[in-house]
């Protein structure tokens, strides 16, 4: 802690010791002033985004002329030369104009791998700004998802409150998340690695949904979710931002940059989580949310070299203590018998960067390496993992006439070792896993005319494990008319095993893992079709559509079996084949009078058919329908704006123990809805409050229990004939064994919200 505290000093005392030379500052606004709209100055790395007043200032500026570019969601993008002299301040002012482009003329680059605009893009990419996620604020990136159409934030278990990302029905392990591109959070920290990230330093999150494999490789089956942190330039002198909730959490989100001389600026990032008050409404001894002590620490440096090419390195450490149980519990009986509680610490750390070659060509070499340290205790259950990547990719850019080609290469290692099953050869020797993945792709977007484009994707990977995988893809984009654009996708994916991502509750202790064959690559195949409708209306408002329609195919899909063995998971390939189909549909509308509606709904048909068993399975916890809206106005004369936010599940699937389980085996419909005041009539600060949860709904209100058997959690009163199947007894009428895993909503209730949020240009 006292080195962390010299560094900080230093870096406040460089902040203060920099030397500013020419500056622009300026507002924009419209009918009213546009808080957030981004500002930059062209063909430099030099930007910001204004204040809750509309306001900017870009500073450090030599002097000369300069174009400045204004973007806001919803208005006209609108570009301005000025003469910038050394030591003086000019003014300049933008009044925006409304038009139908929206967050189409937002930049994205997950689709491709290439800096092209949303509208431009033959991948559908959906784009989320922080000012999105302000709508609801939250405390990590995991729960900021769930206001994201067929994006789902699914806890796997009901005392440890981890879980998993969920696309369009899919489970967690179809869902590959990356910072900046980097695949860094996958496998292991898939479950635990979306906890930590600063939200202030997130600049936007691109959301593809579908097989990506061709571009990102094994994992990218479902969808991928690719968090871009801000450039160092782009960011705020400083922000911070603290709430605390009725319920005793409190958050805390600290960014601020410097130079570091002439050639490097410098983005660093804090946040800290706490909470710590044992609630239990729902009367079963247990916590009904997990207590968390949680810190990150996210560094960012940005180096200026000549013509503008790129080099940037960023390194982040989080440290996690959660547990949950029986609230009584000590550290002091981690471990033992006499009370039950999940433990978990996480120690995890990771860099990664970017350096473009300095040759003609643009070429661009990618890198990232982590290690991911798990300490876990589920009752007297010890669970131990280390899981270490390292990664590397290098591609290049190259325009031909018509042709937009991208080549590369990429290397992965993944190593994994942990103190089960599912590292352990078939006599129980352990057998730590160590997979070397190498793999070349190429992707060739053809403009055939002004309205139509096509993009052709191919790559080849070498599994150490499984051998040869090739994944080739197909996109089409026709532009109908300046309003309606068509895409047409198509590919394939892959995913290789990972056993402690399919289901939380291999590891609880309540059920023995079962590895009943050697597992094989599950492959998939996709057709997605996506249509965008711009509706305008001559007084400036605006409709936008982004329907899509898709159908997925497994084959050798990896299912866990619960039903065989009300005391085993076992695990095998699918001797049949699943599907993931359905419709969705986002719209987002902004009116003249200050009114902005973000709504979205999907109907959802994910099934599973065994050779054997001639009949649909649905999977646990997969929603029939789901729906999202997010609802914004401000009332300038009062500086008062007003967000209504929510989401509404369809039923699911629910995992019970036995035919005998008292508890109902489909959810109700369930919906978590919040509302949000923020004052903004201060300089650079903002203050918010408000209620989430606003119907007070829980999980579990209408069941005898949602934990089984929570006042013997350790089986003690359990009886079980010879071959393991539990029996009826005065003490255990329904035939139960302790399962904490029928969950499928958080237990946490309504509860009030207060903020502060701090932001100097």
């Amino acid at each position: 802690m006292r080195i962390f505290t010299i560094i900080f000093l230093l870096n406040i005392c460089s902040l203060v010791a920099y030397a500013q030379t020419g500056t622009i500052v300026g507002t924009v606004s419209s009918s009213q002033p546009l808080s957030f709209a981004t500002v930059s100055l062209q063909n430099t790395k030099n930007g910001t985004s204004t204040d809750s007043s509309g306001r900017f200032r870009i500073e450090g500026l030599t002097s000369g002329k300069y174009i400045v570019n204004v973007s806001y969601l919803g208005y006209k993008t609108q570009s301005r030369s000025i003469v910038v002299e050394e030591g003086q301040s000019t003014h300049l002012d933008f009044i925006l104009v409304s038009t139908d482009k929206s967050s189409l003329d937002e930049v994205v680059v997950t689709g491709t791998m290439k800096e092209v605009s949303r509208l431009a893009s033959p991948v559908p990419v959906e784009v989320y700004s922080p000012a999105f996620f302000r709508k609801n604020p939250t405390p990590s990136v995991f729960d900021a998802l769930q206001n994201i159409n067929g994006v789902r934030p699914q806890l796997n278990c009901n005392i440890c409150n981890t879980g998993d990302i969920h696309i369009n029905g899919l489970e967690g392990p179809y869902t590959m998340i990356l910072i900046d591109g980097m695949p860094i959070v996958s496998g292991l920290s898939s479950v635990y690695g979306l906890s930590g990230i600063p939200n202030a330093l997130i600049e936007r999150v691109e959301v593809v949904k579908g097989p990506a494999s061709s571009l990102y490789g094994s994992e990218a089956v479902g969808g991928l979710i690719n968090i871009i942190t801000r450039k160092p330039q782009n960011a705020p002198s400083f922000s911070g931002d603290v709430f605390t909730t009725s319920w005793g959490e409190v958050n805390t989100d600290i960014g601020f940059k410097f130079p570091a001389g002439k050639k490097a600026e410098v983005l660093t990032g804090i946040n800290y989580f706490k909470y710590g008050n044992r609630i239990d409404n729902n009367a079963d001894n247990f916590t009904d949310v997990t207590q968390q002590d949680r810190i990150s620490l996210f560094q960012k440096w940005n180096f200026l070299r000549r013509e503008n090419r790129q080099f940037s390195i960023a390194a982040r450490y989080n440290y996690e203590d959660r547990w949950g149980g029986d609230v009584s519990w000590k550290p002091a009986y981690r471990g033992g018998t006499d009370k039950y509680a999940e433990s978990i610490y996480t120690n995890r750390w990771e860099v990664l960067g970017s350096y473009q070659l300095p040759v003609k060509e643009s070429m661009m070499l990618a890198f990232s390496i982590n290690d991911h340290a798990q300490n876990s205790v589920y009752g007297n259950t010890i669970y131990g993992a280390r899981q270490k990547i390292a990664f590397g990719q290098l591609t290049w850019d190259k325009k031909i006439r018509s042709h937009d080609l991208l080549f590369g290469t990429a290397l992965r290692y993944t190593f994994y070792d942990d103190n089960t099953p599912a590292t352990a050869l078939f006599n129980g020797i352990n057998n730590a896993d160590r997979v070397w993945l190498p793999g070349v792709f190429v992707q060739d977007e053809i403009a055939l005319s002004e309205k139509h484009k096509m993009l052709l994707g191919m790559r080849y990977d070498y599994n150490s494990d499984h051998g040869n995988i090739l994944t080739p893809r197909i996109a089409y984009k026709w532009i109908l008319n300046e309003n309606n654009i068509l895409r047409l996708n198509a590919g394939t994916g892959f995913r290789v095993v990972s056993l402690f991502t399919e289901e939380h509750a291999a590891l609880t202790g309540s059920r023995e893992v079962i590895v009943a064959e050697e597992l094989k690559p599950e492959r998939s195949y996709n057709a997605n079709l996506n249509y965008i409708k711009k509706i305008n209306f001559q007084s400036g408002s605006f409709i936008n559509i982004d329907a899509s329609a898709w159908y997925t195919h497994f084959n050798n899909q990896i299912i866990p079996d619960y039903v065989s063995n009300a005391n085993q998971i076992i695990y095998r390939n699918l001797d049949g084949y699943a599907v993931s189909r359905g419709l969705s549909a986002n719209f987002d509308m902004v009116f003249t009078n200050g009114l902005k509606v973000i709504a979205g709904g999907s109907l959802l048909d994910v099934h599973s058919k065994n050779d054997l068993i001639q009949r649909r399975i649905r999977p646990m916890l997969t929603e029939k329908w789901t729906g999202t809206w997010g609802i914004s106005y401000k009332l300038e004369k009062m500086n008062l704006g007003l967000d209504y936010t929510g989401n509404i599940y369809g039923p699911m699937r629910l995992p019970l123990l036995s035919g005998s389980d008292p508890r109902s085996g489909k959810s109700p419909v369930w919906s978590l809805q919040n509302i949000q005041f923020t004052f903004s009539g201060v300089k650079e600060v903002e203050i918010y409050g408000g209620v989430k949860n606003l119907l007070n709904w829980t999980p579990g209100r209408s069941e005898p229990f949602l934990i089984a058997r929570s006042h013997d959690p350790f089986d003690k009163n359990v009886q079980t004939d010879d071959s393991g199947n539990v029996l009826t007894s005065p003490l255990n009428p329904y035939a139960l064994t302790f399962d904490p895993g029928y969950v499928y909503a958080p237990n946490q209730g309504i509860r009030g919200f207060l903020g502060v949020r701090l932001t100097i240009k």
